[in-house]
């Protein structure tokens, strides 16, 4: 649980020094490398919207919808039938991360934030193609985006929620 909260955090943080769209859909597959080696391959989609607002639909290995909107954080873990609420207790500012963004090289871009560094890769076009940090317990996250559509405007707010069912179990962290 605690990798989904950390990499929710992180990568709303995550597009430094780049132009980020108004908002942007795609598919992605992360990878989750711990210390020792072993690697955890999720894959999904996602939306990004309205400055902060983050809906994550991780599809394998597990069924979970995560969105957040870069002050509290909501879980849906459709395999547990449960929801979890967590308040992010260090805001994300979008517009401040995309200003220290530093060209690296070619298509790359290094970003410092809340004391992480980010690796950011983006396509001829400056979409963003993937992101790479190492999180709180030291594993090596990359996510690689996928057929990425930016746009103008909002996404529907109904299209940003997480979807969780009134019978599920509720955690309040």
């Amino acid at each position: 649980m605690k990798i989904f909260i950390v990499t929710m955090t992180m990568i709303t943080g995550l597009f430094a020094a780049i132009t980020v769209p108004e908002h942007f859909q795609a598919d992605f597959v992360q990878k989750v490398t711990n210390p020792k080696g072993k690697v955890i391959t999720y894959e999904g989609s996602v939306r990004f919207s309205e400055g902060n607002r983050l809906k994550w639909v991780y599809l394998k290995p597990t069924s979970k919808e995560v969105c957040t909107d870069g002050k509290e954080l909501i879980v849906v873990d459709h395999d547990l039938e449960q929801v979890s609420y967590y308040l992010i207790d260090k805001g994300l500012d979008l517009p401040t991360i995309l200003k220290h963004a530093k060209k690296y090289k070619d298509n790359i871009y290094l970003a410092e934030y809340q004391n992480r560094r980010y690796t950011i890769q983006v396509d001829k076009n400056g979409r963003i193609q993937s992101v790479a940090y190492f999180d709180d317990l030291d594993n090596k996250v990359q996510i690689v985006f996928k057929k990425m559509q930016y746009g103008k405007g909002s996404l529907k707010a109904a299209d940003m929620h997480c979807n969780a069912p009134k019978s599920y179990d509720v955690i309040r962290g």
